[in-house]
């Protein structure tokens, strides 16, 4: 028979304490919303109010004063290829990694994995020379190539123990069937890298779509992405609360949703690559 688990306190405790977080992360986006909806007025008045009229003015005038077409396209384009080239180096780094273990190699991961605890602050002025000299500054290619680079070595440690978790006799009946190394890859291993992929490619996605730090130092007006555009609101004198509120509200509607559909990944893909292998 299966026994109920007893109600104490402390469950009680737990439960409240899981609501107050909930509750706390939940805010945010409660007032970017709310006051989405709102004159400026009344965002300076009291900012955590109802609005007493819906207003969807402030999404027609933030469309147009930010270009949104345009800018969306930007962030489109940034994102999803620069997504798709950590998904691909990332994990045919990851497997080469995993099946050749030589010395050079252990040191490459051992570099990569050490890159991650760098902060983004102290490369900023390296980086801006780099990118000039190499004229990469103000260039789609540019902003892509930096994310790679800032992105690898996260992607690439999810997929390192992910990897692991595939059996080698696969690749070796793969290998007596005539298949190449690269279709091995492709064929064999990749598909089975799903639940990892899957992460990366939300957790990437939620990254690069929200940066600003990197694009402003990268690119330039003509490149100029969704966060970028938002910052034309806030002047020296005057803040624009009603529309960068609109503005936002819609750039966050297709990440959410995209998020949403693919959430259920995430713990899977983490938790298969961390005890695995």
């Amino acid at each position: 028979m299966e026994t109920r688990q007893k109600y104490t306190p402390l469950l009680f405790v737990t439960e409240i304490i899981g609501i107050l977080l909930a509750l706390l992360f939940i805010a945010p986006f409660y007032f970017l919303i709310v006051n989405s909806f709102k004159k400026l007025g009344d965002i300076l008045l009291n900012a955590s109010s109802l609005p007493e009229k819906i207003n969807f003015g402030n999404f027609q005038r933030a469309w147009e004063a930010v270009e949104f077409p345009r800018v969306f396209m930007n962030s489109f384009l940034v994102t999803s290829v620069s997504v798709l080239a950590l998904v691909v180096i990332s994990s045919m780094m990851a497997y080469r990694l995993v099946r050749r273990p030589t010395t050079f190699n252990k040191l490459l991961l051992t570099a990569l994995i050490a890159a991650m605890i760098i902060p983004f602050q102290s490369v900023m002025l390296p980086l801006m020379r780099v990118t000039s000299w190499l004229e990469l500054r103000g260039h789609f290619h540019g902003i892509v190539i930096c994310y790679m680079g800032f992105g690898i070595s996260l992607s690439m440690f999810l997929y390192h123990g992910f990897v692991k978790s595939v059996p080698l006799e696969i690749e070796e009946a793969a290998v007596m069937d005539g298949c190449t190394p690269y279709g091995v890859f492709w064929r064999i291993v990749f598909p089975l890298l799903k639940p990892i992929t899957v992460t990366v490619i939300i957790l990437n996605v939620l990254w690069i779509w929200n940066d600003y730090l990197l694009p402003m130092l990268v690119i330039n007006d003509r490149m100029t992405t969704i966060p970028l555009a938002v910052q034309k609101f806030f002047g020296q004198y005057l803040r624009k609360w009603d529309l960068a509120m609109a503005a936002l509200t819609l750039s966050t509607l297709p990440v959410i949703a995209f998020f949403l559909f693919l959430q259920k990944h995430i713990i899977e893909g983490i938790t298969a690559g961390s005890v695995k292998g």
